[in-house]
């Protein structure tokens, strides 16, 4: 999908008390970063912003951070952002990356609507892939939980095979999640692809 550049994205991040750009900086830090010891829930590829935003607003005990590499994405999170937020942080950066921005900090990761990176030869660059949930091992601060959604079936199928053999146990799996009821929160692909009567594949899994 083509991005649409936004021409004054740069203007919006260098003014926004909410971005970090320079997560590295804050590994091992990141309850300074929210002045408290309140769980910290990540979601990987947060597009423009309106899950996490809404779970922070609906959950202020719990802190959120979301990390997208996209500036112009990011930049369209950030004017979403009520004033006096506290429990939000957005962080501009690659999930390649992510073991140098966390250290044992982290109780929850979400993975909404990723990449499938369909090509056989590209399936390590998924973020359910074993070069990813390696990484994760040091993200994670005791046990270890990971929420997944998307349209895409193959995917699907493939992260359920490697959170399994990766040791996650998979607590709840749902192949047409809003036939069950819809979420109290969503993101923007969860409802273009719900309107159009496409299923929306979940799975939660732990791994102590």
């Amino acid at each position: 999908m083509r991005l649409r550049n936004v021409k004054n994205k740069e203007e919006i991040m260098s003014q926004s008390s909410y971005l970090i750009r320079d997560p590295e900086n804050y590994k091992g830090k990141w309850k300074d970063v929210f002045s408290n010891s309140n769980p910290i829930f990540v979601e990987i590829g947060m597009g423009k912003g309106q899950f996490v935003i809404q779970n922070a607003l609906l959950h202020p005990n719990i802190n959120y951070i979301g990390i997208e590499k996209y500036d112009s994405v990011i930049a369209k999170a950030l004017q979403k952002i009520p004033d006096g937020l506290k429990n939000l942080v957005m962080v501009r950066g690659d999930a390649s990356f992510i073991d140098t921005f966390f250290d044992h900090e982290i109780d929850q990761i979400y993975l909404n609507f990723s990449d499938p990176w369909p090509k056989k030869r590209h399936h390590l660059r998924r973020l359910s892939s074993s070069f990813f949930l390696e990484k994760y091992e040091s993200v994670f601060c005791g046990k270890k939980v990971i929420e997944m959604r998307t349209d895409n079936s193959s995917l699907f199928q493939y992260s359920l095979v490697s959170f399994s053999t990766f040791g996650y146990v998979l607590e709840e799996i749902s192949f047409d999640l809003h036939a069950e009821g819809i979420p109290e929160v969503t993101t923007e692909y969860e409802d273009k692809f719900s309107n159009q009567e496409m299923p929306i594949y979940f799975v939660r899994c732990m791994k102590e």
